[in-house]
This record gives C-alpha cells, structure tokens and sequence, in this order.
C-alpha cells in the first residue's frame, strides 16, 4: 500500500466525531473485569460488515448480518466470555434482547442495533447478568470511553488494540478509528476476532461495504494463530458524516483514498492481533514476492505463516527453511520449484531452489527479533503479498488445555 500521507493518531473507536462507547462489568468474564460494550453514533450513520466464513456461526453474528443488508446502524452491543454460539432459539432471543435493550437505552430503533459476543461457544448467555450490564453500559457512552470498549471485549488478549487516522476529504478532516480484539481462534476467512470501526466521514453503504472487503482481505484475512476460524468472527464499520465531506458514492480518488486509510486501520489491527497470539513470543512476517499472480502470493503466505512447523522452528529460533518452501508447496500456489530464493530477514538461506552456504550465526540474530521476517522470492512475475503470524510456543497448549476453567 502505497504512502497516502494518513497522520496516524492517537485513537480508537470512539474517536471520529459522534461517536461515544461505553462500557460495564457484568460479572460475565471474572468480577471487576469490563465485559459489556456499547459504541453509538449520535446520528444516523451507513455501516457494512465482513463475517466469518465458518458455517456455523453465532446468533449475533447471524442477527447483525440480517440487519446490515439494509446498509445502516447505530450502535453495536458487545459482550465478552460468552459466545453465545450453538445456544439454538434461546441465543437469538437472548441476542435480540441485548439490542433491544440497548435500543430503549439510547432511543434508538431496535433493528439499528448490531450485537457481537465473544467467548465460550455453547454455554448459555447469563442474561441476569447480560441485561444489566447492557443498560449500564449504554447509559454512560461517551467521547473518551473508547479505551474502556477496546478492554471489554477483550478474551485472552494480553493488551487492548485500537488504531486510528486522520485525512483529508473535499476539504474536510475525516477520521477513522477502531478497536479489535483477537488473540486466539484466529485463521484467513475473517477468523475469535471482532472489530468495530467508526468514521465521520460520509460513505454510501454500497462503498463502505466495498472499502471494507479491501480492507479485510489485505489485513485481517492475511493473519494466523492457530488455523482456527471461528464462528463469532466479524468487522463492522459505521459512518456517520459528521466531517461533512461530499458523500462517497462510486470508485472515485476519494473513494480510492478512504479505502486506503482504512485499509491502514485495519493492517494496524490485524498485525496487533497476530503479535498478541496466544503463547506467542515473536510475530512473524511472510513476504512473498515474484509471484505470477497475487492470490498465488496470497496463497504462499498465508500458508507459511500458518505452517505449525515453522512457527515452531521460529520459536526456537532454528533456521530451518525446508519448511518455509514445504508450506508454500502445498499452498496450491503456482511456482518454479527450481527458481526460489529464501531469506530470513536480510539472511539469504535458500537460492535457486536449492540451498546455499549462510551464516547460522547471523539467522539465529534474525529469529531471535521481536518481528520475524521471511520473504519467498519466486522470481516468477510481478505480483507479491504479505501475511502475518506468530510462533508457537508451550504457552500456547497451556492456555487452550484450561480455556474454560
């Protein structure tokens, strides 16, 4: 993605002018822990999403879609611990009743309320708890409560993730700012990971949707942690106008320059995301270069980054590149065998489809860096993508052999 000159800010999703989030703790998760979110547009506002491709999926998840084909929201309801996925008719009521709830809260429509939750799949929503912690939530939204939102829903994340920029538009300043949390379950095909981003700027919904599979596909859906997508997954956006930009209505430069800052955004996120990856102690970069065309680069990286043998040999640190090709050999990506050339950082360890003599020495300094990179150069075209992941270490069984307890 090329430099647009975005200035980077400090932000997240309640940043953008009218926006407000809110939050509570509902005893959902552990007590005093935040775990109820609401983010809401003081105005009306378009919004679009991106969902998970698992054909099992959530009942928040389901009721959001139905709500976002007429292309507008304002304001989601969020909860963490519990995902109320596999519940049955009780999960739709009982995600029903939070927008509901929310709704009368803010007095707004009801079907104006998009619903996202986040934990256990198939324990039942504790709504004794839920309802309160919904009421209390939207009743205190306001200007500065993004960081709060961006900790609530919040699993076994280790750290909060927003993002957000500033641009200018027909003259005006337009901001985009968001919050997601992932950390595991987190696989290509919008794999648990959720986002949320606002923007005053205004975008038709047709374009929003557009900009935002963009922006899904070079970010979020070029991340890996464990090859698990879940059925909660999902990335909303809403844009409200506030900035008072000409409206965004067809693929024009302003349509182009949005979709790159948010683009931006989104890339913000999602490598977050991927360093935060449970057990993770290094993040790694796959770049893939010379490919013939760009879903074969896509292929080749996201398959390196999610090889379990590579993230464990960058976990312990050992330069063993016969991975690296083996994962982008089964990618299904097309390439020359005997073409390839492999470097870990500025290391070249592989060339020609084959090896070479290279410094151990100096590897070992590569993969002991907080951000491993590793570029495939199939010298084969012109086309190239980059996915991220992390490594897999011990910690990683630890936290998944007692995820409910």
């Amino acid at each position: 993605m090329e430099d647009k000159n975005f200035e980077f800010i400090k932000g997240g999703v309640a940043t953008a002018a009218g926006f407000l989030a809110g939050t509570a703790c509902a005893a959902i998760k552990k007590a005093g822990k935040r775990d109820v979110a609401v983010i809401y547009s003081s105005v009306p506002a378009s919004a679009a999403g991106v969902f998970t491709m698992n054909r099992v999926k959530a009942a928040p998840l389901l009721i959001s879609m139905e709500r976002l084909a007429a292309g507008r929201a304002r304001a989601v309801v969020v909860n963490s611990g519990n995902a109320n996925a596999c519940n049955g008719a009780q999960g739709m009521n009982d995600a029903l009743a939070m927008a509901a709830e929310a709704a009368v809260v803010l007095n707004i429509p009801e079907d104006e309320v998009l619903v996202a939750s986040t934990g256990v799949i198939g324990r039942k929503m504790p709504m004794d708890k839920v309802l309160p912690g919904v009421r209390a939530a939207a009743g205190e939204v306001s200007p500065d409560g993004g960081p709060l939102a961006a900790q609530a829903i919040m699993t076994t994340d280790t750290y909060s993730k927003e993002a957000a920029v500033q641009l200018e538009l027909g003259g005006r300043k337009v901001t985009i700012g968001g919050t997601a949390k992932g950390s595991g379950m987190i696989h290509p095909n919008m794999a648990t990971l959720l986002c949320f981003i606002t923007t005053d700027a205004a975008v038709s919904a047709a374009c929003l949707k557009k900009a935002l599979q963009h922006a899904a596909d070079l970010s979020f859906n070029m991340i890996t942690v464990d090859g698990d997508s879940s059925t909660n997954d999902m990335a909303v956006i809403m844009a409200n106008g506030l900035a008072g930009n000409k409206e965004i209505n067809d693929e024009g430069d302003d349509y182009t320059y949005f979709r790159d800052a948010l683009t931006a955004v989104c890339t913000i996120l999602a490598k977050a995301i991927a360093r935060d990856g449970e057990g993770a102690t290094k993040m790694i970069e796959v770049k893939v270069l010379g490919a013939a065309t760009e879903q074969d680069a896509r292929l080749a990286a996201r398959s390196v980054a999610g090889s379990s043998l590579v993230k464990a040999a960058v976990f312990g640190n050992d330069a063993n590149w016969g991975r690296v090709i083996c994962a982008a050999g089964y990618s299904g990506a097309a390439f020359a065998p005997d073409k390839f050339d492999i470097f870990l950082g500025d290391v070249q360890v592989a060339r020609d489809g084959g090896s070479l003599e290279f410094s151990e020495e100096l590897a070992l300094e590569v993969l002991k860096q907080d951000t491993v990179t590793i570029t495939i150069d199939f010298k084969s075209g012109g086309c190239g993508a980059t996915a991220w992941g992390c490594d897999l270490s011990y910690d990683y069984v630890k936290i998944n052999a007692d995820y409910r307890t």
